[in-house]
């Protein structure tokens, strides 16, 4: 399938270490010139900052979507190629999803893990059908991962749910990822209950 546009959920804080915003920073330059236009919740600072300005300053695009109470806080990139504005963090999250071909999850706190975990869900019903990479940036997301499989381990997720997504450790394996992941049929809902 073809990619044009990547979601990336991250975290919106400066004060992580120096790896995850160089390493957000290298995926939006990457996306940029493999022209991918990244699709992020249009936050000005952490690594979402960094995701953008990546793919900006390297020729790309940033699309970013961000409800309206964040910009009256002006919590909102104003250099963005595209800036939607939606009324409600629910449609701020399905306006990223309807927009993508792909999602990415660099690593984030309880908003990012919150969107990864919807994403994943949406994926098990047959309502997002395309790749899911989790960037596992310094081993951040392992316990999350092992925390997924325990799910399927001990059934409370079906052993064909496990290929909902991908790991990755740096961005060209996780666009890798993306490329060699089959479009996810909806014909999986008859799991959905496994």
């Amino acid at each position: 399938m073809e990619i044009n546009n990547i979601c990336i959920y991250c975290a919106s804080s400066n004060k992580v270490a120096e790896v995850y915003g160089d390493t957000a920073y290298e995926l939006g330059a990457l996306l940029a010139k493999e022209r991918i236009t990244v699709i992020t919740g249009a936050g000005s600072i952490g690594l979402m900052r960094k995701v953008e300005d990546g793919a900006l300053d390297n020729g790309g695009r940033a699309i970013g979507v961000i409800p309206q109470f964040m910009v009256e806080q002006n919590w909102h990139h104003t250099g963005l190629t595209e800036l939607h504005i939606t009324g409600s963090m629910h449609e701020r999250k399905q306006k990223m999803a309807d927009l993508s071909d792909a999602v990415i999850a660099l690593p984030g706190g309880c908003g990012t893990i919150e969107e990864l975990s919807e994403i994943i869900t949406w994926k098990q019903l047959g309502l997002y059908l395309n790749p899911i990479v989790i960037l596992n940036i310094n081993g951040y997301y392992d316990h999350f991962i092992a925390q997924l499989e325990k799910a399927v381990e001990e059934r409370f997720m079906g052993e064909i749910h496990s290929k909902i997504w991908s790991v990755a450790t740096t961005p060209a394996e996780a666009l890798e990822a993306i490329r060699n992941t089959p479009r996810w049929s909806s014909e999986v809902r008859k799991y959905a209950a496994l």
